[in-house]
């Protein structure tokens, strides 16, 4: 345990937090996002398709940062906050967006500072930390919840102080509403389309583009398309399929800024799109989804699936290839390579041995020891799906590793 100096006896004026309780803090912060996230939904039942919505990547990135940047300002006064700054003023953009005032933010902050307190106690007992500290804690996390506050009131205040006429605005809030998940407040997306002069489509296409975006872009969109490019996760709405034209314009637009094109789908579905979208992009920065200026989501579904839950992907890989559980690790990795490119291919030998660098007789021996430790399974085709899923997944994963 780090030292802490204690502070002052109680009465006596409460001085700046000691810099070494950041030590202490830091730890906590992974916990305290997913406490807070369950108690904030449970005791706001509105927020839970925002915490669960396309929304939820910048959402947990704003509680942490909210919690890191108090950790780092008790490490260090000066720290900066910019990035804290933007996500707690977009959180009253949001609320403005869906038409709440900031009593409920302003709750969850103060639950949120309850439940950080309440962990901040336990940690005194744990490291028989004096009262008096837990005190300043309790002092300086309640002064901080204020900043956090105030900095939402301005997002809250640039949404509402927009003159209700103006189209743009109209738009922006009808794309919020529309990425919020089903199900679709019918009433007041109607509305909005009226006042905004914007048809509901059949189908859209969802864009997510990498930030930062230049203003220019907006003014080469067509102008029935939807966007929000201040956002640090910006993204486009565009009415129907892409087709050639679109795709031109949309070209044309971006002139260069990094985008991936979602899947087209039903307006209530738009949020499952720029989901996916935005796991792309993700998996462009991992090296796993080769980079390009625009990539169509619909080409790497498949990536997608098998890499949606790695934990669960690890455990598949664990089941299917327990049988080489006992071998060397560089015997193990050679046959699962080679068992990889087999059963992906339905090659001959000599095919696969081209693949693999190696002579055909080195593959077939291979294959016979893959025989010998498989047996059946290799012919049972729930068993060769499941094994062939894993593979895959593994080789896109150590794609990651080696990038």
């Amino acid at each position: 345990m780090p030292a802490i100096a204690q502070p002052p006896s109680v009465g006596e004026p409460l001085d700046p937090l000691p810099r070494e309780f950041a030590e202490l803090m830091r730890p906590e912060i992974p916990g305290l996002i997913k406490e807070i996230g369950v108690e904030v939904q449970r005791t706001y039942p509105v927020y839970a398709h925002l915490f669960n919505g396309p929304h939820s990547d910048a959402i947990r990135q704003g509680v942490e940062q909210a919690l890191a940047a108090f950790v780092d300002r008790v490490a260090d006064p000066g720290t900066n906050s910019a990035l804290r700054d933007e996500l707690l003023r977009k959180f009253g953009r949001v609320e403005a967006y869906e038409g709440r005032d900031l009593d409920t933010l302003q709750g969850a902050y103060r639950l949120g500072a309850r439940i950080a307190l309440r962990r901040a106690k336990s940690i005194g007992r744990t490291y028989n930390l004096s009262p008096t500290l837990i005190l300043a804690f309790a002092d300086a996390l309640f002064a901080y919840v204020e900043e956090l506050e105030a900095l939402s009131r301005e997002g809250h205040a640039m949404v509402q102080g927009r003159a209700m006429s103006d189209t743009a605005a109209l738009r922006r809030q009808l794309l919020h509403l529309l990425l919020a998940g089903p199900p679709l407040p019918r009433t007041t997306i109607a509305e909005l389309c009226r006042e905004s002069s914007w048809e509901l489509p059949a189908e859209c296409t969802m864009v997510a583009l990498r930030a930062p975006v230049a203003e220019l872009v907006q003014a080469g969109l067509d102008r029935d398309v939807l966007a929000d490019l201040s956002l640090p996760q910006p993204h486009l709405l565009i009415p129907g399929p892409l087709t050639a034209e679109r795709l031109a314009m949309l070209e044309s637009a971006l002139a260069g800024t990094p985008a991936v094109v979602g899947l087209t789908v039903p307006p209530p579905q738009a949020a499952h799109s720029i989901r996916w979208a935005r796991r792309v992009l993700q998996l462009i920065d991992d090296g796993i989804v080769p980079d390009a200026p625009l990539v169509r989501c619909e080409e790497h579904l498949t990536t997608l699936w098998l890499l949606s839950d790695p934990a669960l992907t690890h455990h598949l890989a664990a089941r299917e290839l327990a049988p080489l559980d006992g071998l060397s690790g560089s015997r193990r990795d050679r046959l699962i390579e080679t068992l990889r490119v087999h059963v992906s291919t339905r090659a001959p030998a000599e095919q696969v041995g081209e693949l693999l660098g190696v002579h055909a007789q080195t593959v077939r021996y291979r294959l016979r020891n893959l025989d010998n430790h498989f047996g059946d399974r290799l012919l049972d085709p729930d068993h060769r799906f499941a094994l062939e899923a894993a593979l895959r997944a593994l080789h896109l994963r150590d794609k990651k590793r080696k990038g």
